[in-house]
């Protein structure tokens, strides 16, 4: 039986929410309970922390890319937990314009289709009373969605807490914890969002001072009874196709940006995973039938990849006989240089002659649907894909063919289309499953 659940949300990013969900991660574990974290969106950072405070592994949950009937299915990964908490992403009601799959890939949509209530995570710096309007105008804006009650974030003083939870009892709205602020649990952060759990030195103590930080200061029994059954959501359920029967996977510093929902998917499906680091000098093993470089922060080690003789000597070997795949950093791995933040240009393994460079920076950032106009490992020509884009790099050369016809979530076309030569493809999206619409 699926366990009950419940989505903190916010209002807006930096409110507050990822440090609430590990908080309260942390707390409900050392009481014993088992809880399956989720995480509303594209997001890659996020769920590390989830699993590290949990102990079980996060997995995102996309309304967007992912049909009803695959959404059911990795809930019900969710197996004998005691709850399930989902993190949301942006703003509670935020998303694309145009629908996907089953939403706008909003955090509402997801609290819709599963039944999952809202705890609000509320940034009540520099207001008082006036903070219940945003929860009001939170309840009455997507009828479908149930706000379970609110937590105040950044709370000044006892007074300022009075004050504030005046304001939600007149309008009926259920406080379930009150926050001051608390810097020696913030987590770093960097250009795309959270320094990556296993590159936070102090995790343990920060997971720990959050769990009795939130366990102070939050009705924890008032927000497990807060969670409401998971609804039946029906569908097939439709696994990604495995990219060979032995993967070579690139996981290093610089290569990290992995969803589990795919590599799950390609374990339950009979294919082997054999990790190598390019950031060691490693290339794929010998024994692979294809090879994956998923995306990571290659700019923030280029100059190790450019000494990386063996690595780069090694997967041109391999590409002269079986494809090799790369996403975003790992598509920007495989080009002929990368030209970091101070205008240095480092080689990189020229499988392709794609030349991107971080001396002027620009967020690239989105939902991406891709018709294939030549195969990669796994997909075929034709195919259409669904993945999201999130990057600073600007493309100073992209001679080759381009990999496919791609569009944003509102059928625009983007430049980005990612390239192919010989066994070599490679594109910015980072793939979460096949189009169905």
């Amino acid at each position: 039986m699926t366990p009950a659940g419940l989505i903190i949300s916010a209002p807006a990013s930096g409110t507050g929410k990822t440090t609430v969900t590990l908080g309260l991660l942390a707390a409900l574990r050392a009481e014993g309970l088992q809880v399956q974290p989720f995480k509303s969106g594209p997001d890659y950072i996020d769920p590390a922390f989830h699993s590290a405070a949990s102990g079980r592994v996060s997995v995102n949950l996309d309304t967007w890319a992912m049909a009803p009937g695959r959404i059911a299915g990795l809930i019900e990964g969710a197996g004998q937990a005691d709850l399930i908490l989902a993190e949301g992403s942006m703003g509670l009601c935020d998303g694309v314009a145009q629908p996907g799959e089953t939403g706008i890939g909003a955090s509402a949509d997801l609290a819709e289709l599963t039944g999952w209530p809202v705890l609000l995570v509320l940034d009540v710096s520099g207001q008082a009373q006036s903070a219940a309007a945003t929860a009001v105008g939170f309840a009455a804006m997507r009828p479908g969605v149930r706000i379970a009650g609110v937590v105040l974030n950044r709370v000044a003083s006892p007074r300022h807490e009075a004050l504030v939870r005046d304001g939600m009892a007149q309008a009926g709205v259920r406080v379930l914890g009150a926050l001051p602020r608390k810097a020696s649990i913030e987590l770093p952060e960097r250009h795309l969002g959270l320094v990556q759990a296993g590159e936070t030195p102090e995790l343990a103590r920060i997971l720990a001072e959050a769990g009795s930080f939130i366990a102070a200061h939050c009705d924890l029994d008032a927000i497990r009874a807060a969670a409401a059954p998971t609804r039946s959501i029906g569908g097939t359920t439709r696994r990604s196709t495995p990219p060979g029967q032995r993967i070579a996977l690139a996981q290093d510093a610089a290569f990290s940006f992995t969803y589990p929902h795919l590599l799950n998917d390609w374990r339950a499906q009979g294919a082997e995973i054999l990790p190598f680091s390019p950031l060691a000098d490693q290339g794929p093993d010998a024994s692979a039938d294809c090879c994956w470089l998923p995306g990571g922060y290659p700019e923030l080690h280029a100059g190790a990849l450019g000494q990386a003789e063996g690595f780069r000597s090694r997967i041109r070997a391999f590409a002269e006989t079986r494809p090799v795949h790369g996403e975003c950093g790992g598509y920007m791995a495989m080009g002929a240089a990368l030209i970091d933040a101070k205008g240095v240009s480092h080689p990189m393994a020229g499988l392709l002659g794609l030349v991107t460079s971080y001396e002027k920076r620009r967020m690239h950032l989105g939902y991406r649907l891709a018709q294939l106009a030549a195969p990669i490992p796994g997909h075929g020509a034709g195919a259409r894909l669904r993945g999201h884009e999130f990057h600073y790099s600007t493309i100073l050369a992209q001679p080759d063919m381009p990999l496919a016809e791609v569009v944003d979530a509102t059928g625009t076309p983007v430049p980005e289309t990612g390239s192919r030569r010989g066994n070599a493809s490679g594109t910015y999206f980072h793939l979460i499953g096949e189009a169905s619409t």
